[in-house]
């Protein structure tokens, strides 16, 4: 009777549990595995998101799974935050709204830098009030809609840093971009033509002079004038000589297709989660 009591409790133990649901990279502010959300009112919901992240700095993202099982909503929500990391880093004013389709729940999850402005006694009024009575209805899009609008005026009230600003055209990381291109133009074509007057090591000097002096009113520093000659000198004498070449061979650039990766995307700022927020059902 012990060894058939084993053989049950080794059974029980043996049998797989489910796998968690696993977390979704995020690419967008709102992200649907569920096709519930029609295209124009995810796209529009998006750019009112974007919008006002650009305008608050705060980031809100919307998931919509099938279902969170085997965890709750709310294990399944703080990992999402945790992984995703909306919000800034250091003001963890990120907000995740959660909808499990089929298992009929909807959560807020509120980053630690709002708690104090979306309060889990808020977070619930938003989800009872605003979510749950138009996704009873069937309305998702309506429901989610309402409850993002709801977010976003309360933490519009709250006093947060604000939004990092837009890198101006005139800064000096632009002037820098501006001087790389300056001296791809000066190596490779002004240098061709300087070296072969004024010979290699000559045209090179020249093309080196030119990238200092441009480097000093751009940047306004000595050092690092001093030291963007120097490079363009070197790079100018060994472009030279591989341009140079024999045999009529010329030297160049190959193409290789290694451009930058199109689409950036969306992602977290870095933000904080405490498993602050609110939980319903509809």
């Amino acid at each position: 009777m012990l060894s058939l009591g084993f053989l049950f409790l080794g059974a029980i133990l043996a049998w797989p549990l489910p796998a968690e649901v696993p977390v979704p990279p995020l690419t967008a502010r709102v992200t649907d595995l569920t096709g519930t959300l029609p295209s124009d009112q995810r796209t529009a919901l998006e750019q009112r998101l974007a919008a006002f992240e650009a305008k608050k700095g705060s980031q809100i993202a919307v998931l919509l799974v099938p279902t969170t099982q085997p965890e709750t909503i709310e294990q399944y929500a703080i990992r999402v935050a945790e992984q995703w990391k909306l919000g800034r880093n250091g003001v963890d004013d990120g907000v995740l709204l959660l909808v499990a389709m089929k298992d009929r729940t909807v959560r807020i999850e509120v980053g630690y830098g709002l708690e104090g402005a979306l309060p889990d006694a808020t977070a619930k009024r938003i989800v009872e009030e605003y979510i749950v009575p138009r996704f009873k209805q069937g309305d998702f899009s309506g429901g989610i809609s309402g409850g993002v609008d709801r977010i976003i005026k309360v933490i519009e009230g709250e006093a947060l840093p604000p939004p990092k600003a837009q890198r101006p055209s005139g800064s000096p990381v632009s002037g820098l971009e501006n001087l790389f291109v300056i001296g791809f133009f000066l190596v490779f074509v002004v240098g061709g033509l300087l070296r072969a007057v004024l010979g290699r090591v000559g045209g090179s000097g020249v093309i080196g002079a030119i990238a200092g002096a441009i480097a000093w009113i751009v940047i306004g520093s000595l050092v690092a004038a001093v030291l963007i000659a120097v490079l363009l000198f070197i790079l100018s004498l060994f472009g030279g000589m591989a341009s140079t070449g024999h045999g009529g061979r010329t030297g160049g650039w190959s193409s290789g297709g290694g451009g930058f990766g199109g689409g950036g995307g969306f992602s977290g700022g870095g933000g904080g989660f405490g498993g602050g927020g609110a939980s319903g059902r509809w």
